[in-house]
């Protein structure tokens, strides 16, 4: 049966007639009281998919990993008050990963928008809670206003340093009748390439001059589409290439030059410390990589990201880049181009040495767990994406080891919440389900938004759920082990996983060992269907040596007197 058709242009309308214009085509949600209107545009406009997702929380990882694996940005809609604050943990990690969502939301019908009366759902402040979560938080204050006020927010969302913008619309605006009468943006094509002009001379003259060079790529590099220039720029002037988690892609993982996620390990810290030169590409120097930037970076450093407070942030920066990566590094490249350079054999051979080595020294850790790995990277294919929630597994060779050869095909948690896993990887599916999306989970987390494997059976989405029980929070009793020698709430009931899965859709099988987990894995990759490995940790056994968190983990819950001031 065909929509019923509309003939009067309501406030609901200018929202999703923006929407297909900025060329959004999936929006993830529930259906509510308060955003009904939109829901029903959305289905008489007929362009829009609908990812019904079981909560909101899920829904705005789905968003998020949407945008992650596309780069285009990612619509949510949830309801007002308590459907917004469920929202707003996850709007959080968008934030923390700097990924452009826009949150569509409702509000209490305007006259009682601030009186506390009780109107169904109403929250106290909804647009400070949001403000707090999101790059950004606007109210709808006038419907005529509607059009321009969401392409303002898609252009926000979008900018950078982009992130999520929440928009509220009350719900008694949202089916006002308003006009619909066009509305452009001029702009004025530039007609001089003011950045070639602009490149500070002493800038190539350091890069030209740097015998011991570093790169250190971060998100900037993903979110830019400069990858090619990343692996151009290094390989041009010799560079060692560390990579943040969110700059996994940057160059692929299995290039002689690239060091990877490795930063805050021994031999990474030294190759650092001897270097002449560094150059940071949209790097954030996260505190949990940087062992709370006890990492020292070298005197000269040249940092190049799009957001103006970044720079200085964290480390001092000596020569800083604002702009556009790609272009910054296009210019770079030109001007070095016209340069005799001899990268030091010598050099290359220390980094390729220190990149072996630190990869053998993690592999001697894994215990039965390397094969695991292995598998992983023979069974699926390159153009695989990776997602890892937060799990003992994950950190210690999923970031790391499982080799990352495209941008935009590794995705992890940002800030460190746990959970939003399943939701993330079914955003990306959603987005490309002719590719194959992998999930490393842990039980503890993985039960978090569990409910959203509904989601992934109902759209059918060839996700496959690669899920470590090891009935507990494993992450958290390692660290407390070295941190206190004795654990607490770190042990959860497991239900039965397997009969979990099929229930929910999932064709399921549980393992204990390393070859019945390559086995499931091939099959999994040639059904096609919602899939969950259950990985019997106790089965398989131990790693052969514990995992204490990153590096500094545990001696920062040791008890001690604190100096004063942020270190």
């Amino acid at each position: 049966m065909s929509p019923q058709v509309q003939m009067e242009f309501t406030t609901a309308d200018a929202i999703v007639q923006e929407l297909v214009r900025a060329g959004v085509t999936t929006a993830f949600g529930i259906v509510s009281i308060h955003n009904m209107p939109i829901y029903d545009a959305i289905l008489r406009e007929g362009s829009i998919h609908l990812v019904c997702s079981r909560g909101e929380s899920g829904a705005v990882n789905m968003a998020d990993g949407y945008a992650r694996a596309t780069g285009k940005l990612g619509v949510v809609i949830t309801s007002t008050g308590t459907g917004a604050g469920n929202a707003a943990g996850s709007l959080i990690e968008a934030w923390a990963a700097g990924i452009p969502v826009l949150h569509l939301t409702g509000e209490v019908a305007s006259p009682y928008l601030g009186t506390g009366r009780g109107y169904i759902h109403e929250c106290k402040d909804q647009l400070s809670m949001m403000e707090g979560a999101c790059k950004k938080a606007i109210r709808l204050r006038k419907p005529e206003q509607t059009a321009a006020v969401v392409r303002q927010a898609i252009q926000d969302a979008l900018a950078a340093p982009s992130g999520p913008v929440s928009l509220e619309i009350p719900i008694d605006f949202q089916s006002a009748i308003i006009p619909n009468h066009p509305l452009e943006e001029v702009r004025f094509a530039a007609q001089t390439n003011h950045l070639a002009l602009d490149l500070p001379k002493e800038i190539v003259s350091k890069i030209t001059n740097a015998r011991r060079p570093v790169i250190w790529a971060g998100g900037g590099v993903i979110s830019a589409d400069a990858s090619q220039e990343v692996k151009q720029l290094a390989e041009l002037i010799g560079a060692a290439v560390i990579t943040s988690q969110s700059g996994k892609g940057s160059i692929p993982e299995d290039h002689a030059q690239c060091i990877g996620h490795f930063a805050a390990y021994e031999l990474t810290k030294k190759l650092l410390k001897d270097s002449d030169l560094l150059i940071s590409i949209g790097v954030r120097f996260r505190g949990n990589e940087t062992a709370n930037w006890k990492v020292t970076v070298p005197k000269e450093h040249i940092a190049i990201d799009a957001d103006w407070q970044a720079i200085n942030r964290n480390y001092e920066v000596t020569n800083g880049l604002v702009g556009d990566a790609k272009q910054i590094l296009h210019t770079i490249i030109q001007e070095l181009s016209k340069k005799e350079l001899q990268p030091d054999p010598a050099y290359l051979d220390e980094v390729q040495s220190v990149r072996q080595e630190l990869r053998a020294a993690l592999r001697a850790t894994l215990g039965p767990y390397e094969q695991i790995l292995d598998g992983m990277r023979k069974v699926l294919p390159r153009d695989t994406i990776l997602v890892r929630d937060v799990t003992v597994q994950a950190n210690v060779w999923g970031s790391r080891l499982f080799e990352i050869y495209e941008p935009r095909t590794s995705i992890h948690a940002s800030g460190g919440g746990i959970g939003q896993g399943l939701p993330t990887a079914i955003g990306a599916q959603v987005a490309f389900k002719d590719r194959q999306v992998v999930l490393m989970a842990g039980d503890g987390g993985f039960m978090v938004n569990v409910g959203e494997m509904a989601t992934a059976a109902q759209e059918n989405l060839p996700l496959i759920v690669v899920l470590f029980d090891d009935a507990g929070y494993g992450v958290l009793r390692n660290i407390q082990d070295a941190a206190y020698g004795r654990q607490v709430a770190v042990d959860l009931l497991s239900p039965d996983f397997v009969l979990l899965g099929q229930s929910m859709g999932f064709e399921s099988t549980r393992i204990g060992s390393p070859d019945e987990f390559v086995s499931a894995l091939e099959n999994a990759v040639g059904t096609k269907k919602p899939t969950m490995i259950v990985v019997d940790m106790e089965a398989v056994g131990p790693m052969a040596k514990p995992f204490g968190g990153p590096p500094g983990a545990a001696d920062a819950f040791k008890p001690r007197k604190l100096k004063g001031g942020i270190e």
